[in-house]
């Protein structure tokens, strides 16, 4: 029997382990370095751990003129200029996308891009079918300088400074709980048809927050707007989705373009359901804080303490709100300090 070389058996076992080694850091790399992501399982669900973009975003919100919206914008846009130039942040410019088809009395505090309504009666009274419509609008006529962009809220105020939370053509969306696709199966096949691919491929995600690139959004805005218009036309569909029928419709549209989220829960937090702040980046005020004096929630009972953005519906809401009892949670108690701050610091807060 022939002996094998001691200086064979190295040679052998090195070779093995370089070729290994190539091997695995070819696919590291491509997985980490590479700009898109084919499989959205694998897309990077930690910023820290991956990093995302690294490009600068336009914050874009919606909105009407009516008091209701603009005491709203103008705390969010208050809290934006305090969080844009902060480190970690990667917030380009700002815009309230008007969709009253006029100028209002905040043109000259908040930057503003005004555009034209639906036509009457096409909404049905359901305003934020107004959205899609003026996102369409403002990405064919507005230069916008930054490659991606934030879909945001009046609603929203900016709790930690934010970065692109996107990775190359893979944008960034919140996950909210009562958006089931699958629950709805018969309806969503309507436009979403079976060829197209099964019903996980629709991301349980609204139009905001999301950060998408530009171009990806100038797709699906167009189709995003026409289905929201044959939702709202078909009854079924509109009694199913009722308030959230808009964002079941960019859902939709986004998987009609093959455009897969990267879900992320730290996005956003809804007081008085989340409780700590933590490292979220956005509050989210859209549900009602009541609490009695013992600091135990009566949510869906008017509460002794409340805080209800609906309490101020035909004009802002005071200054130097008064503060939570005792016991109430860090993400309400925050959610009162920054809107005294805000309405302290706005000029004409009272009289505008």
């Amino acid at each position: 029997m022939r002996r094998i070389s001691p200086l064979f058996l190295v040679v052998l076992v090195l070779g093995f382990f370089f070729a290994t080694y190539n091997l695995l850091t070819m696919i590291i790399h491509y997985k980490t370095s590479s700009e898109e992501w084919d499989d959205p399982l694998l897309m990077p669900r930690n910023l820290n751990e991956f990093g995302g973009s690294k490009s600068k975003y336009h914050v874009a919100l919606t909105a009407t003129d009516a008091p209701y919206s603009q005491w709203q914008c103008r705390i969010m846009y208050y809290w934006y200029k305090k969080v844009r130039d902060m480190p970690g942040s990667e917030m380009g410019k700002f815009t309230r996308i008007l969709h009253s088809g006029k100028p209002d009395s905040l043109m000259e505090e908040i930057p503003t891009f005004v555009v034209d309504p639906l036509p009457d009666g096409l909404d049905r009274g359901y305003v934020v079918l107004n959205r899609p419509w003026a996102f369409v609008q403002w990405l064919e006529k507005a230069t916008i300088d930054e490659g991606y962009i934030l879909m945001a809220e009046p609603d929203h105020i900016f709790v930690n400074p934010l970065p692109n939370l996107a990775h190359g053509k893979n944008p960034a969306g919140f996950p909210f709980f009562y958006i089931k696709p699958s629950d709805h199966e018969t309806i969503i096949r309507k436009y979403y048809p079976e060829e197209k691919g099964p019903l996980m491929n629709i991301d349980p995600i609204g139009n905001s927050p999301v950060i998408i690139r530009k171009s990806e959004l100038e797709k699906i805005s167009p189709t995003w707007m026409n289905i929201s218009l044959r939702m709202k036309d078909d009854p079924a569909t509109d009694q199913a989705f009722g308030w959230v029928l808009e964002m079941y419709a960019y859902a939709v549209a986004s998987a009609l373009h093959d455009v897969r989220h990267i879900l992320r829960e730290d996005f956003m937090l809804q007081p008085p359901w989340d409780v700590e702040i933590g490292k979220k980046f956005i509050l989210h005020y859209t549900y009602g804080c009541d609490y009695n004096l013992k600091g135990e929630l009566t949510y869906g009972k008017i509460g002794e303490w409340r805080f209800d953005k609906r309490s101020h519906l035909s004009g802002p809401p005071p200054r130097n709100l008064s503060l939570p009892p005792p016991g109430v949670p860090e993400s309400v108690v925050r959610l009162v300090q920054m809107v005294n701050e805000a309405t302290a610091n706005i000029p004409n807060w009272d009289t505008l």
